[in-house]
């Protein structure tokens, strides 16, 4: 006979998997800038939350917003000013956005949610100002 709680073994199967898939959910990060590329207004960057005893991998060519703003009366288009070292705040879309960048509605080529592969630098942080 076992002395092993069938419970007990589910239990713990049930909160590892649950453990795991919260692990690979990001949602917000801050990142330190790698490389930008101010034409592309890509960057590539590096997580600074480590969640294994390793540094997390670089992230690359992550999408950084600019803005439409109305300055003295006219419209004026801002882009992105990111320095190497700079701490920025990334958020990760609902879905994969790879084939939507273009300003069209179009399918995910996957099912996958809140990847990393789908980040997008939306501020610098106060840190970097």
């Amino acid at each position: 006979m076992s002395t092993t709680d069938a419970g007990s073994a589910a239990n713990l199967f049930v909160m590892g998997l649950i453990a795991k898939t919260l692990n690979d959910l990001h949602v917000g990060l801050p990142c330190k800038v790698i490389s930008f590329d101010l034409d592309r207004c890509v960057a590539n960057i590096q997580p600074l939350i480590r969640t294994t005893d390793k540094d997390p991998a670089i992230i690359q060519n992550v999408p950084a917003l600019g803005q439409k703003l109305i300055i003295s009366g006219a419209e004026q288009l801002c882009k992105p000013s990111l320095r190497i070292g700079d701490v920025v705040f990334v958020v990760c879309a609902d879905q994969e956005i790879k084939n939507v960048l273009s300003g069209q509605i179009a399918s995910s080529d996957s099912k996958r949610k809140h990847s990393k592969n789908d980040a997008v630098i939306v501020g610098v942080m106060p840190c970097s100002l």
